[in-house]
């Protein structure tokens, strides 16, 4: 049992110059042992569990709750107000099941790969306005913060126009340095733009999936607020999270040109899927760790965990755990990692795993194709990376080619 002297902060800070691993003290706790205490922003002290093979077996038991409002449940940031937490990523069965149900059938595998062609335009069409563009050029500006939400704008029927009005409400809702009161009030204005929107579609519906939840509203079966909380949750994780792993899979992949090379080089499919696979591993943008409530107690690992405790499930230093995968520091794009837990595992892993990986396959089979001789136009230490939020990428990627 770690002392209260020896309960470490969480989360934790990463090394200089290490970008791209997992803090030190992580790393420390991993092989210290599989369980350990840590202490939040507000005191508490939840289990801080590191290895991969006890994550995927507390996300798959039942006992342990993704409520934010259970007992003991390790809130990254303050809950402002007694409302529903955002959608069904925070709630429990049965209810998450109904309402994940709902906007289930656009992310199915061949759903979206049926959408395969269509983010092929849109990457090639954002590649021909870089090459015929001034150089340097910010990759994030240009590229890739517009390839996913303009997919995730044509998926749920959002107009594109408005992408300076989410992308900059999104930012601060993930910002773990923003107080509760702003992160509430950018959250309200999502969720009261989405509500306007929904409106509209119930008066006339299109070929989306907002039209889609209109008809949810029309039988009862969901309400409006409920509906424009599932368009939030939507929007932010449709766009935020691709952006952030384009853009910093990019910029792992400048500082590792062997493997650079291997991805464009290739013709093969099952090598890009690899590659995709192996940089969610290696990065795992998602980097508070998946949060959960104890509902009964558990044994795991040799430790009772009572019901009332909380529990971090540490994903980022679990994709880097050797027992799961050997030499796990090392990128290695044709390594088997499709166990990765970057999606995390169990009722609640991310609903739209199969988008984010088409997206992240017409990406990474096609920029460093098309332009060959891409680089850094600055130094790595110059990069401002995003210590500050709830899912890790850089703000800026100066590139010239």
């Amino acid at each position: 049992m770690t002392s209260t002297l020896d309960t470490p902060d969480y989360p934790m800070t990463r090394a200089a110059g290490c970008p791209f691993d997992p803090p030190p003290a992580l790393r420390e706790k991993q092989k210290e042992g599989p369980l350990t205490k840590v202490r939040l922003w507000d005191g508490s002290t939840p289990w801080l569990v590191t290895r991969y093979a006890d994550q995927r077996a507390l996300l798959a038991d039942p006992r342990v709750s993704a409520d934010a409002y259970q007992p003991g449940y390790p809130s990254p940031t303050a809950l402002v107000g007694s409302g529903s937490p955002i959608s069904f990523i925070m709630m429990d069965d049965p209810e998450h099941a109904r309402l994940r149900r709902m906007v289930t059938a656009p992310f199915t595998i061949k759903r979206v790969e049926a959408m395969r062609p269509a983010v092929q335009k849109i990457v090639d069409d954002l590649i021909d306005d870089l090459l015929a563009g001034p150089k340097p050029v910010d990759l994030v500006e240009a590229f890739a913060l517009p390839v996913p939400s303009l997919v995730i704008c044509e998926l749920l029927g959002v107009p594109y126009a408005d992408h300076d009005f989410f992308q900059d409400n999104s930012k601060t809702i993930i910002n773990r340095d923003a107080d509760p009161e702003q992160r509430a009030a950018a959250l309200g204005r999502l969720a009261g733009y989405l509500d306007t929107l929904l409106g509209e579609k119930l008066a006339s519906p299109g070929d989306d999936l907002l039209s889609g939840l209109t008809e949810r509203v029309k039988s009862g079966e969901l309400s409006q607020r409920d509906a424009a909380g599932i368009g939030v949750l939507l929007l932010i994780a449709g766009h935020e999270t691709t952006a952030n792993m384009i853009a910093l899979g990019t910029l792992a992949l400048l500082e590792h040109p062997d493997q650079l090379a291997l991805l464009r080089d290739t013709a093969d499919q099952k090598l890009v899927t690899s590659a995709v696979e192996e940089l969610l591993r290696y990065l795992h943008i998602t980097h508070n760790g998946r949060r959960r409530a104890v509902l009964a107690d558990i044994e795991i690992a040799g430790q009772v965990i009572r019901a009332g405790e909380g529990l971090i499930m540490a994903n980022d230093i679990g994709n880097r755990d050797p027992d799961a995968f050997p030499d796990p520091d090392r990128l290695d794009l044709q390594r088997d990692a499709r166990h990765h837990v970057a999606f995390g595992f169990g009722v609640h892993q991310c609903l739209g795993q199969p988008l984010a990986r088409m997206e992240l396959q017409v990406v990474y089979s096609t920029l460093y194709r098309r332009i060959p001789t891409l680089r850094l136009a600055t130094d790595l230490d110059q990069i401002p990376f995003k210590h500050d939020g709830s899912v890790y990428g850089v703000y800026e990627l100066p590139v010239t080619w």
